[in-house]
């Protein structure tokens, strides 16, 4: 979010491609150097114990700016800085790593959200951040949408917003590429524009019921994130149960129910799954170990049932498929 480098200029007559890598900065003035670089409307710190590593690769026409960036782990706070090009709107698509708003909670790949630079906001990002953007002017912005424009996740439910998503992520492939010449760029940051703008026309007229699908959709969201993230910790305990893991989510077990369900998922469901998956995983990894023992770390304390679910899972049973990880390890080693 916000990683864009935008030199002023009155009418652009053609895209301008740059590629910015912080490796290359010397590194006494590299976090102060890479502020400028990439981030000139917000506040950014590295995370203690996190060395800067980011790379930014930007294309921009008039005001509009298409860009791809990833980053180490940082924080960022928007609303402080009163730079030169501050009243943008920026819509962002999450293609790795996580990050933590502080208007909502967590969330992951995939997310798509759009950020008013000038909104006061603090944005805690991790590891391994990966994202693509487009930046607006907040004007062009407001016009699509018939009002101000506000920080906020982007509903699911806006028909135009998986279209969007995609064109975002194909973009960021082909900001990568070298056989593009400057006509085609200048295309496919018009064809990006279009289809933004288009979406925030499509919001717009949605009016007070989008605002409350987002609202909804980002509590369902932010809490089954964070009951994820405490299975992931927790999995290995076999008394783990949706009581449990709603107060380790920090809501009530109905409000719990609810998140899972709108994303078509069961809370013992999503575990048993995460689960298996760690089974599927350690089975491959450790040859000598007893099913029944690799059962009890996953969090399964019936190894017989354990084994059935494993068959309804994956088609075969947890030796098979040992059996079969190894037979492919071997031949990997032969070839």
């Amino acid at each position: 979010m916000l990683e864009l480098s935008v030199a002023p200029s009155a009418a652009p007559l053609a895209c301008v491609l740059e590629h910015h890598d912080c490796g290359a900065l010397d590194p006494a003035v590299r976090v102060q150097a890479w502020q400028e670089i990439a981030h000139p409307w917000v506040d950014f710190q590295p995370v203690p114990g996190h060395p800067l590593e980011a790379e930014l690769t930007t294309l921009t026409l008039d005001e509009c700016t298409l860009g791809s960036t990833r980053s180490s782990a940082y924080v960022m706070r928007t609303g402080a800085r009163r730079a030169l090009r501050d009243d943008m709107v920026v819509l962002t698509l999450m293609q790795a790593g996580r990050l933590r708003p502080q208007a909502w909670a967590g969330k992951g790949p995939g997310a798509l959200n759009l950020c008013v630079a000038r909104e006061p906001g603090i944005f805690h990002w991790g590891p391994g951040a990966r994202q693509v953007f487009l930046a607006l002017p907040r004007e062009e912005a407001r016009a699509a949408l018939g009002c101000e424009p506000a920080t906020r996740l982007l509903s699911a439910r806006c028909a135009l917003a998986p279209a969007f998503s995609s064109q975002l992520a194909h973009a960021a492939l082909l900001l990568r590429q070298d056989g593009l010449d400057g006509r085609d760029h200048a295309d496919l940051l018009r064809a990006t524009r279009a289809l933004a703008l288009l979406m925030l026309r499509h919001l717009g007229r949605q009016g007070a019921a989008a605002d409350l699908h987002d609202a909804q959709e980002s509590l369902h969201a932010g809490r089954r994130a964070a009951a994820l993230r405490f299975m992931e910790q927790h999995a290995h305990r076999p008394e783990l149960d949706a009581e449990t893991i709603a107060h380790g989510a920090g809501c009530s077990r109905t409000r719990l129910y609810e998140a899972f369900a709108d994303s078509e998922q069961t809370v013992m469901g999503a575990l048993r799954d995460i689960r298996l998956q760690r089974a599927q995983c350690l089975l491959a990894q450790h040859g000598r170990v007893p099913v029944g023992a690799l059962a009890w770390r996953c969090g399964f304390a019936d190894a017989s049932a354990f084994s059935k679910l494993f068959r309804a899972r994956f088609g075969c049973s947890p030796t098979e498929w040992r059996a079969r990880s190894r037979g492919a390890d071997f031949q990997a080693k032969e070839f």
